[in-house]
């Protein structure tokens, strides 16, 4: 549509933006933790209703789809509802009202912009035929790395041939977008080891199996060992972050843990970490004589973006933002379970900047003070509509 689709959005956000905004700010006032959106989840199918879309509610009645237009191809947009467990630090009169609770990444941005991308696809397929359908999923329990595979197994993924998806990101200006192909965020997977022995007393280590010792010996040479087990590309990093043994100065306990997460740009090699975590950990810890147990729990694989779905998000971000506003973005080591539908179908997702042109400070994702320039909302829907119809819609 070119100039046309441009024009369209104008006219669409000349009407809708201001409440597109105010629907990011209700639901920033009433964030819900994972698999718990219900409020969430209604305040979007009602939006979606008015429009003359029929959403399906996800069981549980958390999380929600909704489809557009019919025929093939049929492209997916994603958005995530969840909240996270911190509470709202800013002087905002949009702040939580819900105390221990705060969306603090973003999800309440990336809501409004796909509600405002499927009313203006839903208008657009009221005054003509769409070319191919659009599937919105509005998915739950983000943040809890478990919403992804719930609204894959309810079928949401049926008949959908590319999905995408925009995060909110603090390092980049309103009205630009950054996209790269390949791997844009990390697998990230959660290690448990614990060590046992007998216990003993101090003075005599080696009447028995020193736990302490040995556990300090996995913290460090296990890590340290990974880096000539693996490739340096593939951005393998395993970090510990609780550790845990004994309370006496003068007594050896008779167990330890060490927890972590380790985090992979690759998706060979972070399918292949869990064998080369347990034969790390078995071969630094025997020595010692203590008995080793890992837990290895895989939460997400890298989100790798498809090459021609992530040249397709910069075609149609330039179309509606500028030539100018397309720009390569970092990988990242922090997880994204967006991950799990480009293991089924090819996609991409690009992070829309949320940074009021000139702020010097814009705070981080995951910050009790963390907000977002809502010009960035209008921004969304632009590239959102126009991922839509350059796909095929």
């Amino acid at each position: 549509m070119g100039d046309d689709l441009a024009a369209a959005l104008d006219a669409f956000l000349a009407r809708h933006e201001t409440e597109l905004i105010e629907l990011r700010r209700d639901l920033h006032a009433h964030p819900e933790p994972a698999n718990a959106e219900r409020r969430t989840t209604e305040v979007v199918a009602e939006r979606l209703a008015r429009a003359g879309l029929r959403p399906v509610l996800f069981s549980g009645s958390t999380g929600l789809q909704a489809d557009i237009g019919h025929g093939e191809p049929r492209i997916a947009l994603r958005a995530d509802l969840d909240a996270l467990p911190m509470d709202d630090e800013k002087s905002v009169s949009y702040r939580s009202t819900i105390p221990g609770f705060c969306h603090a990444c973003g999800h309440d941005a990336h809501t409004a912009m796909l509600v405002g991308a499927g009313e203006f696809l839903a208008e657009l397929a009221a005054s003509r035929p769409l070319r191919g359908g659009v599937r919105l999923i509005f998915q739950p329990a983000e943040e809890t790395a478990s919403g992804a595979k719930q609204v894959i197994a309810a079928g949401a993924l049926d008949g959908v041939s590319q999905i995408f998806a925009l995060h909110c990101d603090p390092r980049l200006d309103v009205g630009r977008v950054g996209i790269r192909a390949g791997a844009i965020t990390a697998a990230c997977d959660k290690v448990r080891v614990t060590l046992a022995g007998p216990g003993g007393h101090t003075a005599r280590p080696h009447l028995t199996a020193d736990v302490v010792y040995a556990l300090g010996k996995v913290v460090t040479e296990v890590p340290a060992a990974l880096t000539r087990r693996v490739d340096p590309r593939a951005g393998l990093s395993l970090v510990w972050g609780h550790v845990n043994a004994g309370t006496a100065a003068n007594a050896i306990p008779d167990g330890g843990i060490v927890e972590g997460t380790l985090r992979c740009l690759d998706a060979e090699v972070w399918r292949s970490a869990v064998v080369l975590i347990e034969d790390l950990v078995q071969s630094v810890a025997a020595p010692y004589g203590v008995i080793a147990k890992v837990e290895y729990l895989s939460a997400v694989p890298p989100t790798v973006n498809e090459v021609t779905s992530a040249a397709l998000v910069a075609a149609a971000a330039s179309a509606v933002l500028g030539p100018g506003a397309v720009t390569d973005t970092l990988q990242s080591l922090g997880g994204e379970d967006f991950a799990w539908y480009l293991e089924m179908v090819p996609g991409a997702m690009a992070r829309i900047g949320t940074r009021a042109p000139g702020a010097r400070v814009a705070g981080d994702l995951h910050q009790p003070v963390f907000d977002i320039d809502e010009r960035a909302i209008g921004a969304g829907v632009r590239v959102l509509a126009s991922i839509a119809v350059a796909a095929g819609a």
